[in-house]
Protein backbone atom coordinates (compact mmCIF):
# COMPACT_ATOMS: atom_id res chain seq x y z
CA UNK A 1 0.00 0.00 0.00
CA UNK A 2 1.07 3.33 -1.02
CA UNK A 3 1.11 6.43 2.45
CA UNK A 4 -2.07 8.04 0.50
CA UNK A 5 -3.73 4.32 0.46
CA UNK A 6 -2.36 3.52 4.24
CA UNK A 7 -4.50 7.11 5.31
CA UNK A 8 -7.38 6.32 3.26
CA UNK A 9 -7.76 2.95 5.12
CA UNK A 10 -7.39 4.43 8.57
CA UNK A 11 -10.10 7.32 8.10
CA UNK A 12 -12.45 4.04 6.47
CA UNK A 13 -11.89 1.97 9.25
CA UNK A 14 -12.26 5.10 11.72
CA UNK A 15 -15.55 5.93 9.93
CA UNK A 16 -16.71 2.19 10.32
CA UNK A 17 -15.91 2.07 13.77
CA UNK A 18 -17.80 5.07 14.63
CA UNK A 19 -20.53 3.55 12.41
CA UNK A 20 -19.94 -0.09 14.94
CA UNK A 21 -20.08 2.03 17.71
CA UNK A 22 -23.61 3.29 17.21
CA UNK A 23 -25.15 0.29 17.08
CA UNK A 24 -23.80 -0.95 20.12
CA UNK A 25 -24.83 1.94 21.79
CA UNK A 26 -28.56 1.12 20.08
CA UNK A 27 -28.36 -2.42 21.53
CA UNK A 28 -27.43 -0.90 24.65
CA UNK A 29 -30.80 1.42 24.89
CA UNK A 30 -32.85 -1.79 23.99
CA UNK A 31 -31.35 -3.22 26.96
CA UNK A 32 -32.36 0.00 29.01
CA UNK A 33 -35.52 0.07 27.81
CA UNK A 34 -36.60 -3.67 28.58
CA UNK A 35 -35.30 -3.13 31.99
CA UNK A 36 -32.88 -6.62 31.24
CA UNK A 37 -29.97 -5.83 34.12
CA UNK A 38 -33.53 -6.04 36.78
CA UNK A 39 -34.32 -9.29 35.24
CA UNK A 40 -30.71 -10.20 35.95
CA UNK A 41 -30.58 -9.01 39.47
CA UNK A 42 -28.04 -5.42 38.37
CA UNK A 43 -28.45 -2.71 40.62
CA UNK A 44 -27.80 -1.12 37.60
CA UNK A 45 -27.15 -0.82 33.44
CA UNK A 46 -23.87 -0.11 34.15
CA UNK A 47 -23.08 -2.60 36.52
CA UNK A 48 -24.83 -5.21 33.82
CA UNK A 49 -22.73 -4.11 31.35
CA UNK A 50 -19.78 -4.09 33.12
CA UNK A 51 -19.92 -8.10 33.53
CA UNK A 52 -21.44 -8.83 30.54
CA UNK A 53 -18.78 -6.46 28.26
CA UNK A 54 -16.07 -6.87 30.68
CA UNK A 55 -15.17 -3.35 30.43
CA UNK A 56 -14.43 -0.68 32.99
CA UNK A 57 -17.01 1.18 35.35
CA UNK A 58 -16.16 4.49 33.36
CA UNK A 59 -16.61 2.89 30.30
CA UNK A 60 -20.00 1.12 30.86
CA UNK A 61 -21.47 4.78 32.53
CA UNK A 62 -20.32 6.44 29.60
CA UNK A 63 -22.04 4.06 27.65
CA UNK A 64 -25.13 4.09 29.08
CA UNK A 65 -25.05 8.18 28.98
CA UNK A 66 -24.38 8.00 25.39
CA UNK A 67 -27.14 5.35 24.53
CA UNK A 68 -29.78 7.57 26.09
CA UNK A 69 -28.60 10.76 24.40
CA UNK A 70 -28.57 9.02 21.05
CA UNK A 71 -32.26 8.30 22.23
CA UNK A 72 -33.16 11.46 22.71
CA UNK A 73 -31.22 13.56 19.96
CA UNK A 74 -31.81 11.77 16.46
CA UNK A 75 -29.82 14.23 14.65
CA UNK A 76 -26.82 13.13 17.43
CA UNK A 77 -27.64 9.46 16.52
CA UNK A 78 -27.27 10.35 12.60
CA UNK A 79 -23.92 12.11 12.84
CA UNK A 80 -22.86 9.08 14.84
CA UNK A 81 -23.90 6.30 12.17
CA UNK A 82 -22.66 8.49 9.49
CA UNK A 83 -19.19 9.21 11.27
CA UNK A 84 -19.65 13.16 11.70
CA UNK A 85 -18.70 13.06 15.14
CA UNK A 86 -16.97 10.25 17.12
CA UNK A 87 -17.55 8.59 20.15
CA UNK A 88 -15.43 10.94 22.17
CA UNK A 89 -16.89 14.32 20.49
CA UNK A 90 -20.32 12.36 21.16
CA UNK A 91 -20.16 12.41 24.72
CA UNK A 92 -18.39 16.10 24.33
CA UNK A 93 -21.83 17.44 23.11
CA UNK A 94 -24.11 15.35 24.57
CA UNK A 95 -22.67 16.40 28.17
CA UNK A 96 -23.02 20.34 26.84
CA UNK A 97 -26.28 19.91 25.83
CA UNK A 98 -27.37 18.50 29.22
CA UNK A 99 -25.60 21.16 31.23
CA UNK A 100 -28.11 23.32 28.70
CA UNK A 101 -31.29 21.51 29.87
CA UNK A 102 -30.73 22.12 33.35
CA UNK A 103 -30.72 25.87 32.71
CA UNK A 104 -34.49 26.50 32.26
CA UNK A 105 -34.02 29.63 30.48
CA UNK A 106 -32.61 28.07 27.55
CA UNK A 107 -35.78 27.56 25.15
CA UNK A 108 -35.53 23.51 23.68
CA UNK A 109 -35.22 24.94 20.00
CA UNK A 110 -32.09 26.59 21.17
CA UNK A 111 -30.63 23.19 23.04
CA UNK A 112 -31.60 22.00 19.16
CA UNK A 113 -29.56 24.85 17.35
CA UNK A 114 -26.92 24.27 19.63
CA UNK A 115 -26.44 20.32 18.80
CA UNK A 116 -27.10 21.34 15.07
CA UNK A 117 -23.71 23.65 15.56
CA UNK A 118 -21.60 21.78 17.72
CA UNK A 119 -22.25 18.41 14.92
CA UNK A 120 -21.41 21.26 12.08
CA UNK A 121 -17.97 22.68 13.89
CA UNK A 122 -16.75 18.74 15.30
CA UNK A 123 -15.37 17.68 11.75
CA UNK A 124 -12.45 20.35 12.56
CA UNK A 125 -12.73 20.34 16.24
CA UNK A 126 -11.09 17.64 18.49
CA UNK A 127 -13.23 17.15 21.60
CA UNK A 128 -10.96 19.20 23.81
CA UNK A 129 -11.67 21.93 21.57
CA UNK A 130 -15.04 21.05 20.75
CA UNK A 131 -15.94 21.10 25.05
CA UNK A 132 -14.15 24.57 24.34
CA UNK A 133 -16.87 25.66 21.96
CA UNK A 134 -19.44 23.58 23.71
CA UNK A 135 -18.88 26.18 26.86
CA UNK A 136 -19.49 29.19 24.76
CA UNK A 137 -21.80 27.62 22.28
CA UNK A 138 -24.69 30.31 24.15
CA UNK A 139 -22.45 33.36 23.57
CA UNK A 140 -22.15 32.36 20.06
CA UNK A 141 -26.28 31.67 19.95
CA UNK A 142 -27.80 33.58 22.22
CA UNK A 143 -25.61 36.47 23.55
CA UNK A 144 -28.63 37.93 25.48
CA UNK A 145 -29.12 35.41 27.64
CA UNK A 146 -25.69 33.60 27.71
CA UNK A 147 -24.41 35.02 30.79
CA UNK A 148 -27.44 34.89 32.62
CA UNK A 149 -27.31 30.97 31.55
CA UNK A 150 -23.69 31.12 32.78
CA UNK A 151 -23.89 33.04 36.06
CA UNK A 152 -26.61 29.79 36.87
CA UNK A 153 -24.34 27.11 35.64
CA UNK A 154 -21.39 29.36 37.73
CA UNK A 155 -23.47 29.27 41.15
CA UNK A 156 -24.00 25.75 40.28
CA UNK A 157 -20.53 24.60 40.28
CA UNK A 158 -19.59 26.87 43.73
CA UNK A 159 -22.00 24.84 45.29
CA UNK A 160 -20.44 21.60 44.15
CA UNK A 161 -17.06 22.69 44.35
CA UNK A 162 -17.51 23.80 47.61
CA UNK A 163 -19.58 20.52 49.16
CA UNK A 164 -16.94 18.30 47.15
CA UNK A 165 -13.09 19.83 47.98
CA UNK A 166 -11.03 17.72 50.28
CA UNK A 167 -7.32 17.69 50.69
CA UNK A 168 -5.03 14.17 51.78
CA UNK A 169 -2.16 13.52 52.28
CA UNK A 170 -1.61 9.61 52.45
CA UNK A 171 1.71 7.82 53.06
CA UNK A 172 2.30 4.50 51.10
CA UNK A 173 4.55 3.41 54.10
CA UNK A 174 7.71 3.32 51.59
CA UNK A 175 9.48 7.15 51.33
CA UNK A 176 6.30 8.04 49.24
CA UNK A 177 3.53 10.31 49.97
CA UNK A 178 0.52 10.29 48.38
CA UNK A 179 -1.60 13.60 47.01
CA UNK A 180 -5.15 13.44 46.49
CA UNK A 181 -7.90 15.82 46.47
CA UNK A 182 -10.62 18.33 44.97
CA UNK A 183 -10.26 21.97 44.78
CA UNK A 184 -12.40 25.06 43.89
CA UNK A 185 -11.79 27.02 40.32
CA UNK A 186 -9.92 29.98 42.56
CA UNK A 187 -8.11 27.87 44.90
CA UNK A 188 -6.66 25.61 42.49
CA UNK A 189 -5.50 28.80 40.58
CA UNK A 190 -3.88 30.06 43.77
CA UNK A 191 -2.33 26.72 44.41
CA UNK A 192 -1.42 27.30 40.69
CA UNK A 193 0.30 30.50 40.42
CA UNK A 194 2.18 29.14 43.47
CA UNK A 195 3.73 26.05 42.34
CA UNK A 196 4.43 26.75 38.80
CA UNK A 197 7.28 28.68 38.71
CA UNK A 198 9.02 26.26 41.03
CA UNK A 199 8.51 23.33 38.34
CA UNK A 200 10.26 25.40 35.97
CA UNK A 201 13.83 24.33 34.70
CA UNK A 202 15.90 26.51 35.95
CA UNK A 203 13.67 26.27 39.50
CA UNK A 204 14.41 22.92 39.91
CA UNK A 205 16.46 23.23 42.85
CA UNK A 206 16.46 21.85 46.34
CA UNK A 207 14.76 24.83 48.73
CA UNK A 208 18.16 24.57 50.47
CA UNK A 209 20.02 25.62 47.77
CA UNK A 210 17.98 28.27 46.58
CA UNK A 211 18.25 30.20 50.23
CA UNK A 212 21.02 32.58 50.56
CA UNK A 213 24.14 31.84 52.58
CA UNK A 214 22.39 34.31 55.37
CA UNK A 215 18.60 32.11 55.01
CA UNK A 216 20.86 29.25 55.32
CA UNK A 217 22.65 30.33 58.29
CA UNK A 218 19.37 31.68 60.43
CA UNK A 219 16.34 29.18 62.02
CA UNK A 220 13.84 28.05 60.33
CA UNK A 221 10.46 29.72 61.74
CA UNK A 222 7.48 27.45 62.16
CA UNK A 223 4.47 29.08 60.90
CA UNK A 224 0.84 27.51 61.65
CA UNK A 225 -2.72 28.32 60.77
CA UNK A 226 -4.83 29.44 64.29
CA UNK A 227 -6.36 26.24 65.17
CA UNK A 228 -9.00 28.05 67.65
CA UNK A 229 -12.10 28.78 65.21
CA UNK A 230 -14.23 26.05 65.37
CA UNK A 231 -16.12 25.46 62.44
CA UNK A 232 -18.05 22.42 60.67
CA UNK A 233 -15.56 21.70 57.81
CA UNK A 234 -14.32 18.14 57.71
CA UNK A 235 -10.56 17.49 57.51
CA UNK A 236 -10.59 16.72 54.00
CA UNK A 237 -11.90 20.55 53.68
CA UNK A 238 -9.50 22.17 55.71
CA UNK A 239 -6.93 21.00 54.53
CA UNK A 240 -7.85 22.19 50.90
CA UNK A 241 -8.46 25.55 52.23
CA UNK A 242 -5.11 25.48 54.01
CA UNK A 243 -3.36 24.97 51.21
CA UNK A 244 -4.68 27.79 49.26
CA UNK A 245 -4.38 30.18 52.19
CA UNK A 246 -0.77 28.71 52.52
CA UNK A 247 -0.04 29.73 48.63
CA UNK A 248 -1.88 33.05 49.07
CA UNK A 249 0.73 33.91 51.80
CA UNK A 250 3.65 32.57 49.60
CA UNK A 251 2.43 34.76 46.68
CA UNK A 252 2.92 37.93 48.80
CA UNK A 253 6.37 37.59 49.71
CA UNK A 254 9.33 38.19 47.56
CA UNK A 255 11.10 34.49 48.49
CA UNK A 256 9.73 33.00 45.04
CA UNK A 257 11.21 33.42 41.51
CA UNK A 258 10.46 35.12 38.87
CA UNK A 259 8.19 33.47 36.14
CA UNK A 260 8.17 34.44 32.75
CA UNK A 261 9.88 37.99 33.86
CA UNK A 262 6.88 38.44 36.42
CA UNK A 263 5.97 37.84 39.91
CA UNK A 264 4.37 34.90 40.15
CA UNK A 265 -0.08 36.07 40.65
CA UNK A 266 -3.28 35.32 39.96
CA UNK A 267 -4.63 37.06 37.29
CA UNK A 268 -8.15 37.63 36.41
CA UNK A 269 -9.56 38.94 32.66
CA UNK A 270 -12.48 40.55 32.77
CA UNK A 271 -15.17 42.14 30.46
CA UNK A 272 -16.25 45.59 31.34
CA UNK A 273 -19.79 46.82 30.12
CA UNK A 274 -19.13 50.71 30.02
CA UNK A 275 -22.70 51.24 29.33
CA UNK A 276 -24.03 50.08 32.75
CA UNK A 277 -20.88 50.62 34.39
CA UNK A 278 -20.08 46.55 35.61
CA UNK A 279 -17.95 44.38 35.56
CA UNK A 280 -18.88 40.65 33.96
CA UNK A 281 -17.70 37.33 34.31
CA UNK A 282 -14.17 36.76 34.97
CA UNK A 283 -11.51 34.11 33.54
CA UNK A 284 -8.52 32.85 35.45
CA UNK A 285 -5.60 32.20 33.81
CA UNK A 286 -6.14 28.60 34.20
CA UNK A 287 -8.87 29.74 31.68
CA UNK A 288 -11.37 28.95 34.49
CA UNK A 289 -14.40 31.30 34.76
CA UNK A 290 -16.35 33.08 37.99
CA UNK A 291 -18.92 35.08 38.72
CA UNK A 292 -18.51 38.58 38.87
CA UNK A 293 -18.70 38.68 42.79
CA UNK A 294 -15.81 36.54 42.95
CA UNK A 295 -14.30 39.32 40.63
CA UNK A 296 -15.27 41.97 42.58
CA UNK A 297 -14.06 40.22 45.96
CA UNK A 298 -10.83 39.05 44.17
CA UNK A 299 -9.78 42.92 43.40
CA UNK A 300 -9.58 43.73 46.88
CA UNK A 301 -6.56 41.56 46.44
CA UNK A 302 -3.36 43.79 46.14
CA UNK A 303 -1.09 40.92 44.61
CA UNK A 304 -4.58 40.07 41.92
CA UNK A 305 -4.05 42.01 38.81
CA UNK A 306 -7.06 42.26 37.02
CA UNK A 307 -7.59 42.91 33.15
CA UNK A 308 -9.94 44.89 32.05
CA UNK A 309 -11.62 43.99 28.36
CA UNK A 310 -13.62 46.47 26.26
CA UNK A 311 -16.68 44.17 23.96
CA UNK A 312 -14.45 43.18 21.20
CA UNK A 313 -11.79 42.07 23.05
CA UNK A 314 -9.21 45.15 23.28
CA UNK A 315 -7.00 45.46 26.16
CA UNK A 316 -8.56 49.05 27.99
CA UNK A 317 -6.62 48.48 31.07
CA UNK A 318 -4.02 46.20 32.67
CA UNK A 319 -3.20 46.59 36.67
CA UNK A 320 0.08 47.89 37.58
CA UNK A 321 2.80 47.21 40.39
CA UNK A 322 6.30 47.51 40.99
CA UNK A 323 7.41 45.58 38.08
CA UNK A 324 9.90 44.96 35.10
CA UNK A 325 9.16 47.39 32.24
CA UNK A 326 7.72 44.17 30.53
CA UNK A 327 5.30 43.24 32.98
CA UNK A 328 2.02 45.14 31.94
CA UNK A 329 2.54 44.29 28.26
CA UNK A 330 3.21 40.58 29.52
CA UNK A 331 -0.08 40.60 31.25
CA UNK A 332 -1.87 42.17 27.62
CA UNK A 333 -0.09 39.46 25.70
CA UNK A 334 -1.45 36.95 28.10
CA UNK A 335 -4.99 38.19 28.02
CA UNK A 336 -5.07 38.20 24.16
CA UNK A 337 -2.87 35.16 23.27
CA UNK A 338 -3.97 32.83 26.27
CA UNK A 339 -1.07 30.06 25.59
CA UNK A 340 1.16 29.52 22.70
CA UNK A 341 -0.86 31.02 19.64
CA UNK A 342 0.38 28.29 17.10
CA UNK A 343 -2.20 26.49 15.57
CA UNK A 344 -3.59 23.46 17.61
CA UNK A 345 -0.87 23.84 20.65
CA UNK A 346 -1.90 23.77 23.87
CA UNK A 347 1.22 24.48 26.22
CA UNK A 348 -0.30 27.41 28.53
CA UNK A 349 0.88 30.81 28.78
CA UNK A 350 3.22 30.70 31.70
CA UNK A 351 5.17 28.02 29.22
CA UNK A 352 6.00 30.64 26.51
CA UNK A 353 8.07 33.21 25.18
CA UNK A 354 7.34 36.27 23.69
CA UNK A 355 8.13 36.58 20.28
CA UNK A 356 9.16 39.72 18.21
CA UNK A 357 7.01 39.39 14.74
CA UNK A 358 9.65 41.67 13.38
CA UNK A 359 12.64 40.89 15.08
CA UNK A 360 13.76 43.31 17.78
CA UNK A 361 17.33 43.51 15.81
CA UNK A 362 15.51 44.82 12.76
CA UNK A 363 14.05 47.87 14.80
CA UNK A 364 10.91 45.90 16.01
CA UNK A 365 9.12 47.61 18.73
CA UNK A 366 8.19 45.33 21.85
CA UNK A 367 4.63 46.58 22.15
CA UNK A 368 1.54 43.87 21.67
CA UNK A 369 1.06 44.23 18.03
CA UNK A 370 4.51 43.17 17.33
CA UNK A 371 4.14 40.34 19.73
CA UNK A 372 2.96 36.91 20.31
CA UNK A 373 3.09 34.39 22.47
CA UNK A 374 4.72 30.90 21.45
CA UNK A 375 5.88 28.20 22.91
CA UNK A 376 9.49 26.98 23.25
CA UNK A 377 9.26 24.43 20.31
CA UNK A 378 6.79 26.44 18.54
CA UNK A 379 9.54 29.33 19.10
CA UNK A 380 12.31 27.63 17.66
CA UNK A 381 10.47 26.60 14.68
CA UNK A 382 8.96 30.01 13.65
CA UNK A 383 12.65 31.25 13.70
CA UNK A 384 14.02 28.12 11.55
CA UNK A 385 11.69 27.84 8.94
CA UNK A 386 9.77 30.57 7.08
CA UNK A 387 6.31 30.91 8.80
CA UNK A 388 4.72 34.20 8.51
CA UNK A 389 2.62 35.49 11.56
CA UNK A 390 0.24 37.73 11.14
CA UNK A 391 -2.71 39.42 12.80
CA UNK A 392 -6.14 39.35 11.75
CA UNK A 393 -8.84 41.76 11.59
CA UNK A 394 -9.43 40.93 15.20
CA UNK A 395 -5.53 41.67 16.29
CA UNK A 396 -5.43 37.90 17.19
CA UNK A 397 -2.31 36.11 15.56
CA UNK A 398 -2.68 34.20 12.33
CA UNK A 399 0.20 31.94 10.88
CA UNK A 400 0.79 31.06 7.05
CA UNK A 401 2.98 27.79 6.89
CA UNK A 402 5.53 27.54 4.11
CA UNK A 403 4.96 26.03 0.67
CA UNK A 404 6.78 23.07 1.48
CA UNK A 405 4.37 22.58 4.34
CA UNK A 406 1.88 21.90 1.85
CA UNK A 407 -0.78 23.21 3.99
CA UNK A 408 -2.14 25.22 1.68
CA UNK A 409 -1.78 29.34 2.13
CA UNK A 410 -4.65 30.28 3.94
CA UNK A 411 -3.83 31.47 7.69
CA UNK A 412 -3.90 29.15 10.58
CA UNK A 413 -4.90 29.95 14.00
CA UNK A 414 -5.05 28.40 17.66
CA UNK A 415 -8.66 26.89 18.17
CA UNK A 416 -7.51 25.23 21.42
CA UNK A 417 -7.47 28.43 23.80
CA UNK A 418 -10.86 29.70 24.68
CA UNK A 419 -10.92 33.02 23.33
CA UNK A 420 -12.45 35.73 26.14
Amino acid sequence: MTDAEVVAALLAAHRAQQALHAAVLHLVRQVDIRDMPSTAHATSLASWLRWRLRVSPTQARTMVMQARALDHRPGLDHALCTAEVNAEQLSVIARCLDGLGKDADVPAALADEAESTLVDWAPDLDPVQLRHAGDRILAHLAPEIAERAEEAALARADKRAERDRYFTLSPLGDGRVRVHGILDAEGAAVVTAALDPLCSPQQRRSPQQRRSPQQRRSPKRSSSLDASIADARTPGQCRADALAEICRLALRTTELPTHGGDRPQLAVTVPYDLLHQKLGIGTLDTGERIGADHVRRLACDARILPTVLGGRGEVLDVGRARRLATGPIRRALVARDHGCAFPDCDRPARWCDAHHRVSWLDGGPTALDNLVLLCGYHHRLVHREPWHVGLGPDRHPEFTPPPHQGLGDQPLRNRYHPRT
